[in-house]
């Protein structure tokens, strides 16, 4: 595979990732504040991780931009 259908796959990943962060936020957001709240605090913790997630896959991304470019 080429660093560009790494790339392509790479983004579909990260937008899969941003939808089920987006679905567990808003499952938390309706635990949040109810004698439920551990379920929300845990939820809440799920959420950064995929944040963090993504964020590590846009590091991916941006460096093989970078290697595409250099070849």
């Amino acid at each position: 595979m080429s660093a560009s259908s790494h790339q392509a796959e790479l983004s579909s990943v990260r937008s899969q990732l941003e939808e089920l962060r987006a679905r567990v936020e808003k499952i938390a957001l309706t635990y949040q504040g109810t004698p439920d709240s551990a379920v929300a605090a845990e939820l809440f913790e799920a959420d950064r991780a995929l944040t963090t997630a993504g964020r590590t896959i846009d590091r991916a991304l941006t460096a093989l931009s970078d290697l595409a470019r250099s070849q």
